[in-house]
């Protein structure tokens, strides 16, 4: 136990260690500051601003950059939809994929296109090398970009030092967010990870099967999927397979690569506002959850059971888990991609623990507040402070203010709608498919266990996290609901947080008072913390109750 505790620390240092690195770095680039990559991307940059026909020196007021998000968004759904209903036109080798089935091609579009990478398919027996490289792993960089361009422009929005009076204050371009996220952030670091993977023996090929194993262009893939927080597996077992995840080394790796930008937006965060602790605040928060999370799945799979200790076996629990991994690695990626929106697993996390399979459920019962996906999870989190910071302004009888603006009616009821809209979106999918005959064959297990499969199914794609328990399939009804929840879980908020940056962005700023509220101490933090955890038990209490809850008091494992 205490080597296992010993690597979790190990892991956390050097999340910890990059944070002011990284987040140094992607202030630079969207504050629009020269980069070390400059002279070698600027070119390229410039190019594409010229064939997108994009004036960057023209900013944009919120509703034109929701706009600018949306079109992007819809016009990737429809070339993805295409590309998988199109397979047997495909280049390369494609192994007789036939087209993939208009539900399906629904539901992975609007998967891969709102970075969920929900996945009602074998990767390796349904896609074909085009559809993996030019549909999935396309999609993998831009709508990771999409969520780095969006809680750009609401840190812009809240770092203006001055604003307007006009309703139409610019937050920013979102071409040029989506551009320089994609070059300067994601493309570099992708590119190394995927090289260090291939080092480590992760699949690299064009070529076909070998010894009548499926290969692939596999690491190139597994590097953006895991940097994007995307979390979609070149193959069904995702990261648990080996031509994936092929060494302890490329495991810590892959863990590293799903936190390290949401974690580092933080310091970007502090460093655009202007105050560092700001920035180191939140990540605080963020941090304090994710331990608890690890800290109780990894307790709950060491320990076990109680039906185990019944049967016989003592120790811990290790069904569904790669012996490679054992229960340490297991659990610590079970919180790091459940806290995060990658939804990628190097386990079955159907075969947790009760209380083990509880955790997942809850991090995502968060929101993706805690580091949540690419930019996602920043900007969710914000969402919480403005929130923290309505309530604590109440509690002292004065006007909530926030770096200087006066947080008023309109932006709580924003505020208010952003917090409440997946939680709903995922209760009502829940509730759909529990409470109608359409929901019924998708549901494996009877009981709490089905119960379990149906909410997780729901929590995860309104999400947008993307992993699953294995018990729940999919039929046309949950391609069509599922795809539903997900496009709605992922541009009802953007629009929302958008909303709220253009109100922000036009305030004027006033200086900080005796009576301002701190909002980068601990005693905030603890506030915030509060809140984040109030919401989640406020809006899944009931449902986990009668899911792993219930589950967990029967004896029986999840």
């Amino acid at each position: 136990m205490g080597q296992g505790i010993l690597q979790i620390a190990l892991f956390c240092a050097l999340v910890v260690a990059v944070v002011p690195l990284l987040g140094g770095y992607m202030a630079r680039v969207f504050s629009g500051e020269p980069t070390f990559l400059g002279a070698v991307l600027g070119p390229v940059e410039r190019l594409t601003y010229r064939l997108l026909r994009v004036d960057c020196a023209q900013g944009q007021g919120w509703k034109a950059y929701a706009r600018s998000v949306l079109v992007f968004s819809l016009a990737g759904w429809l070339v993805l939809f295409v590309i998988l209903r199109t397979q047997a036109l495909h280049p390369f080798y494609t192994g007789g994929r036939p087209a993939v089935p208009w539900d399906l091609s629904f539901n992975t579009a609007s998967s891969f296109v709102t970075n969920t990478n929900w996945q009602f398919y074998g990767g390796e027996t349904t896609m074909t090398y085009f559809s993996q490289m030019a549909g999935l792993a396309v999609q993998n960089f831009l709508s990771a970009a999409v969520g780095l361009a969006v809680a750009a422009a609401l840190i812009r929005a809240l770092a203006a030092r001055r604003g307007g009076d006009a309703p139409g204050q610019t937050i920013g371009n979102f071409w040029q967010d989506l551009v320089r996220a994609t070059l300067y952030v994601l493309l570099p670091i992708a590119i190394v990870a995927a090289l260090v993977l291939v080092s480590q023996g992760t699949v690299q090929t064009l070529g076909g099967a070998a010894g009548g194993l499926a290969r692939g262009p596999v690491a190139s893939q597994e590097a953006i999927k895991q940097l994007g927080t995307n979390g979609g597996g070149f193959f069904n077992v995702n990261s648990a397979y080996p031509f994936e995840n092929p060494t302890q080394l490329s495991n810590l790796l892959e863990m590293f690569l799903i936190l390290c930008i949401p974690a580092s937006l933080t310091a970007t965060y502090g460093r655009i506002v202007g105050n560092r602790r700001e920035g180191w605040a939140i990540f605080g928060v963020m941090a304090l959850l994710f331990v608890v999370s690890v800290a109780v799945v990894f307790a709950a799979e060491r320990h076990g059971t109680p039906a185990q200790h019944a049967a016989g076996v003592v120790g811990a629990n290790l069904e569904g888990k790669d012996i490679r991994f054992g229960t340490t690695d297991s659990a610590l990626w079970t919180a790091v991609t459940t806290v995060t929106s990658a939804g990628a697993v190097n386990a079955a996390l159907e075969s947790l623990t009760a209380i083990g399979g509880l955790v997942p459920m809850v991090d995502m019962a968060y929101g993706e507040s805690v580091f949540g996906g690419v930019g996602t999870g920043l900007y969710t989190m914000l969402m919480y402070v403005l929130l923290a910071v309505f309530i604590g302004g109440l509690m002292v009888g004065r006007t909530p203010e926030y770096l200087g603006r006066k947080i008023e009616a309109r932006e709580i009821r924003l505020v208010s709608l952003a917090v409440l809209a997946t939680p709903l979106i995922a209760l009502a999918g829940a509730g759909a498919a529990l409470a109608t005959t359409y929901g019924a064959p998708s549901i494996h297990a009877s009981g709490p266990q089905g119960f379990s499969e149906t909410l997780y199914a729901y929590l995860s794609q309104a999400n947008n996290n993307g992993s699953a328990f294995a018990g729940y399939t999919g039929v046309t009804f949950a391609d069509v609901v599922g795809g539903l929840a997900m496009l709605a879980g992922r541009f009802v908020p953007i629009v929302l947080v958008l909303a709220v940056a253009g109100s922000l962005a036009g305030k004027r700023v006033a200086p900080a008072g005796l009576g301002t509220l701190r909002t980068d101490t601990a005693t905030f933090g603890g506030l915030l913390v509060g809140v984040v955890v109030l919401v989640g038990a406020l809006t899944f209490f009931p449902a986990l109750l009668l899911g792993p809850v219930v589950q967990g008091l029967t004896g029986r494992p999840l």
